[in-house]
């Protein structure tokens, strides 16, 4: 199994051009934060903007609407009425890439909706985190799609497994990453010290970032954000979950550095953000 490299991260990163313009980087859509849970929501915006994305739409209950662009305001927030998130209406195909999950809960509402998003959803690449995994682990009618990219923690990866009558091995975490990838068609980045990234064609990838201050609230929200963006500026499934899961654990580590792995909180990694990509962007240049 290979270690993802700083070299390899900097070889990734996108390039921007002097000509370009705010649709030359992507459309995100990121459906996220129920009632009590917009910051859900503005974690993983935040996190989107900071990793290069050119746009962002949110989709949110109305109850997050003053939040969200009080906090985010870069973002575009879709809304509807209720107090349970609902799947955004309309044409999708204007959307370069879609994250969904965190913070959206469990209810049989949200579950339908989550349901007609994946029927509804036309090749967009689409990274499922958190609720949406749950959701699916619940319902065996509810099947991911082909090309997912899929962010579970041992929790939701072993109730994932369960619905194949299957049960989580911590000391297997690399076989049963690297199975689930090729049964499902799914790309898994199984989180935890050394995070692992497995690819539906048997390619399996170690982590080397990170550290344990970043197990606290909302640091997944994070990862989501970052990894919606770099889907949406076009990288594959396979790279955007690589680079995705390096510079995250790399802006973890720096906040670590400067706050301590016990003062740090998933807000702190966003404010690395910054300094993580431009630790990768002088090594590479270095070379």
């Amino acid at each position: 199994m290979k270690q993802f490299s700083i070299e390899e991260a900097g070889s990734l990163m996108t390039r921007r051009k002097d000509d370009s313009h705010k649709g030359c980087y992507g459309h995100g859509l990121l459906i996220a934060g129920g009632m009590g849970m917009a910051g859900a929501s503005v974690m993983a915006a935040k996190a989107c903007l900071r990793s290069g994305i050119g746009l962002l739409t949110v989709s949110a209950p109305e109850c997050n609407r003053t939040i969200l662009q009080t906090s985010v305001p870069e973002a575009m927030v879709n809304v509807d009425g209720n107090t349970e998130w609902e799947a955004p209406t309309g044409d999708l195909s204007r959307y370069s890439a879609i994250a969904a999950g965190p913070g959206i809960g469990t209810s049989n509402l949200t579950g339908k909706v989550l349901k007609r998003l994946l029927t509804d959803n036309q090749g967009i690449p689409m990274i499922l985190d958190a609720d949406a995994l749950n959701i699916i682990a619940a319902d065996r009618s509810t099947e991911l799609l082909k090309g997912t990219v899929i962010t579970p923690h041992p929790g939701e990866f072993g109730r994932l497994l369960n619905c194949d009558g299957l049960t989580y091995e911590k000391g297997n975490r690399n076989g049963q990453a690297y199975d689930f990838a090729r049964l499902h068609g799914c790309t898994v980045i199984l989180k935890g010290h050394r995070t692992i990234v497995a690819a539906p064609d048997g390619r399996v990838s170690a982590n080397v970032t990170g550290n344990p201050g970043m197990a606290t609230g909302g640091s997944g929200d994070v990862l989501t954000g970052i990894l919606l963006a770099l889907l949406a500026q076009g990288l594959d499934a396979w790279n955007a979950s690589r680079l995705g899961v390096f510079v995250h654990g790399l802006a973890g580590d720096l906040a670590a550095l400067s706050l301590t792995q016990t003062a740090m909180t998933a807000t702190d990694i966003i404010h690395f953000l910054p300094d993580a990509w431009k630790h990768i962007h002088n090594n590479y240049n270095a070379l």
